[in-house]
């Protein structure tokens, strides 16, 4: 069962059943995809050995069987197949390389199909079984589009660098761009009734003369020419209004259209300004393009709001604009659409009156809305979970208080023992506002938590360690004296850097307490002060090149213990510095643990409660075959790898409840299940089957239920779940 607050990530290739437009599927770039049974209220995690996400190629259900439905799954982009509305899927035909665009269903002929492959488009005529390439479709499928006379088999195929159409069910094919100004499409859709075609498509706008060029485009003749459909009531600006605006002049990407009603037509836009007029608007035709309106208000500081409220506007008192990843239309109602943002997920039942989020429900704390910024406001889970976490803790005074720490969205606390969850708002949050990675809890005064932020995230995923993302960042740590209701800067003497570790030294005086503070690429900092300085206390922590520490913790007997992960520099791993390190002094003084089984990319460690010479260490392959789980029971003398289950083990958890018990984690696609228990101290494991997702990160435990526990994930927030299989 997922906990926290739904959304937060990227959402891309959106489906509507046209019999059906209560059934949906949306894919996300976390490896997770998701379907929805009542019309994108509530949504289900679909289990990763059914279905992977896949970010490029729009899934297809079915012209009248909202049953099934066709998708590619994962990053290769294979094609499978779902009898059951998406709930189990089986492999079909090879398509022959990897999707683009999205897969297309004949209405009239369902046993034909087209989907973009590589820089073509394949058909199938025996329901996707077997597929042949498209000679004459060339370029980057964006769209298919079964509209014309159907009884002859016209199609069109839409690519970056044209649209080209088939008269002969997808025989032979021939270019139809003429009057189009430029190549590089961004969007297409066609529909047909009662013998009319329209046919919609938009190319990049530019200023020429002082003059807006290019935009939305029509043809009502096939195809044969096509003419501006940029009609009254767009946004024609060629100039930006505002510092926040997307580009110098408007954009248009992604149009809509159906047989249902095939003279309606949306249009999706970049904005000029983030106020109206010039906002993101989602305008729509009902003429065929000659007048259009705005439909989409999503900003409450402007006239003519008219959306749901989510975290980001209750919170902020405002809507963080942009380009859709990806949208949807329901074929048999064209008052059903569905947008995806890189947060969000926002869908109309009404041609765009109103718009609701199906990516999070307020639950309580905004009865005068709209307004801004309303403090205290709480959100329902949707499941359409889409966020990187990296702990979950229920406070040790206050069992009803549960805290969240996330990339992307920083930080969330519920006062509901997880049922409904707070988002920090403007002015709550900590200075360094993109990551949370773990929090520090005051083991006498109620309320007070330490924690540690960092505008960098992703650390110690493959991201980090490739260099696909920057390692380095502002990030400190802060303290809360309110329970984590707001956070001020604990953070003299501490270098500009990812803070990924604090911990409290239980004990040190109230009041003046010791802490260890884990600052990415600069070491291990110590406090005396109640966090209120710190001095670096990393001699002999890593090496000169890698002091990337990400992780500390105080052992009951005062061991002190000191992660650091790997470093790829000219894409090889480097030998020296990544390692568990050990001080019995406070930090004076360090010593490697794992001298005797080097590992070059450690990501976390455990160490028995009961005997800080038993400790677990899990690693990833760092261009071998070194992943797993590693312990050892006499301090690090002696090592073996008690469970490898793939190339990206992440962490490893002592269970509080049963001693001998040990969970293991794995993460960045798992080759089957991400979750592990060993009974008997490693000497044999049981996988976690049912967990949906295949990238979990750390496991944590409920201190009033034996039998639960929780699972924080590299893309699907937290899951809640039993604590055996």
């Amino acid at each position: 069962m997922p906990v926290g607050l739904s959304g937060g990530g990227a959402m891309f290739c959106p489906a509507i059943a046209p019999a059906n437009p209560n059934r949906m599927i949306v894919h996300c770039d976390m490896s997770g995809a998701y379907r929805s049974e009542d019309g994108g209220h509530n949504w289900t995690l679909i289990h990763a050995d059914q279905l992977q996400g896949n970010v490029i190629c729009k899934p297809a259900f079915h012209p009248t069987n909202p049953d099934i439905v066709f998708s590619a799954s994962g990053w290769s982009g294979k094609m499978k197949v779902s009898h059951d509305g998406g709930k189990t899927w089986n492999w079909t035909g090879d398509v022959g390389g990897e999707m683009h665009g999205e897969i297309a269903i004949d209405p009239v002929e369902p046993e034909r199909m087209l989907v973009g492959v590589n820089e073509t488009a394949a058909l199938s005529r025996d329901g996707g079984k077997s597929w042949t390439k498209c000679a004459g479709v060339r370029g980057e499928a964006i769209a298919i589009s079964f509209a014309g006379d159907k009884s002859k088999g016209i199609i069109f195929a839409a690519t970056r660098d044209g649209i080209f159409r088939s008269d002969d069910g997808g025989n032979s094919w021939a270019e139809k761009s003429s009057g189009l100004p430029s190549r590089g499409l961004r969007g297409f859709s066609g529909g047909s009734k009662n013998g009319k075609t329209m046919l919609y498509c938009t190319v990049p706008c530019k200023v020429v003369s002082g003059e807006l060029q290019g935009g939305i485009f029509v043809s009502t003749d096939l195809g044969e020419s096509w003419k501006s459909a940029m009609g009254d009531g767009l946004n024609k600006d060629t100039k930006r209004y505002d510092p926040w605006a997307m580009g110098d002049c408007v954009q248009y990407h992604q149009v809509l259209t159906t047989d249902a009603d095939p003279r309606r037509v949306y249009a999706f836009n970049a904005n000029t300004a983030v106020a109206v007029p010039h906002q993101t608007a989602v305008f729509r035709s009902d003429d065929g393009g000659k007048k259009w309106r705005p439909t989409y208000f999503p900003d409450p500081r402007w006239p003519g709001f008219n959306c749901a409220p989510n975290y980001t506007t209750v919170c902020d008192g405002q809507y963080y604009q942009c380009v859709p990843n990806g949208v949807a239309i329901c074929g048999g109602n064209p008052d059903v659409l569905m947008q995806l943002g890189d947060g969000d997920c926002v869908i109309t039942t009404n041609g765009g009156a109103s718009w609701f989020n199906g990516d999070n429900v307020l639950a309580t704390g905004a009865p005068n809305w709209p307004a801004k910024k309303i403090k205290g406001a709480a959100f329902r889970n949707t499941g359409l979970v889409v966020t990187t976490t990296w702990n979950y803790y229920i406070d040790p005074f206050e069992p009803n208080r549960h805290y969240i720490c996330y990339t992307d969205l920083g930080f969330a606390r519920s006062l509901d023992v997880g049922a409904t969850w707070q988002h920090w708002g403007d002015g709550e949050r900590a200075p360094w506002k993109n990551t949370c990675y773990e929090l520090a809890f005051d083991p006498e005064i109620i309320g007070k938590i330490w924690g540690a932020f960092s505008n960098v995230h992703d650390i110690p995923n493959e991201n980090i360690i490739s260099g696909r993302h920057n390692s380095k960042g502002p990030g400190g740590i802060c303290v809360s004296d309110d329970f984590a209701d707001s956070w001020r800067k604990s953070n003299s003497g501490l270098p500009v850097a990812p803070a990924l570790s604090v911990i409290v030294d239980p004990k040190s005086p109230k009041g003046n307490r010791t802490l260890y503070a884990a600052m990415f690429g600069e070491g291990i900092f110590k406090s005396t002060d109640d966090g209120k300085s710190w001095q670096r206390k990393s001699g002999g922590v890593g090496s000169q090149q890698d002091r990337r520490v990400t992780r500390v913790q105080l052992c009951s007997d005062g061991t002190l213990f000191a992660l650091v992960t790997a470093l790829r520099e000219n894409r090889k791993f480097v030998s020296e510095g990544p390692g568990l390190y050990r001080s019995r002094d406070g930090g004076e003084h360090w010593e490697i643990a794992n001298a005797s089984q080097p590992l070059k990319w450690p990501k976390d460690f455990a160490v028995d409660p009961a005997d800080s010479r038993h400790i677990l260490i899990a690693a990833a392959d760092a261009g071998d075959e070194s992943g797993g789980l590693y312990a050892t029971r006499d301090g690090g003398k002696s090592w073996s790898r008690i469970l490898r289950k793939g190339p990206q083990h992440f962490s490893a958890a002592f269970s509080p409840y049963h001693r001998g018990w040990i969970y293991a984690t794995l993460t960045e696609g798992a080759p089957g299940p991400a979750l592990w228990l060993s009974k008997d101290d490693g000497a044999t494991w049981m996988p976690f089957e049912s967990l949906p997702h295949r990238n979990a990160q750390r496991i944590a435990f409920d201190p009033a239920d034996p039998k639960t526990i929780f699972l924080t994930t590299f893309g699907a927030s937290v899951l809640r779940g039993p604590a055996e299989p």
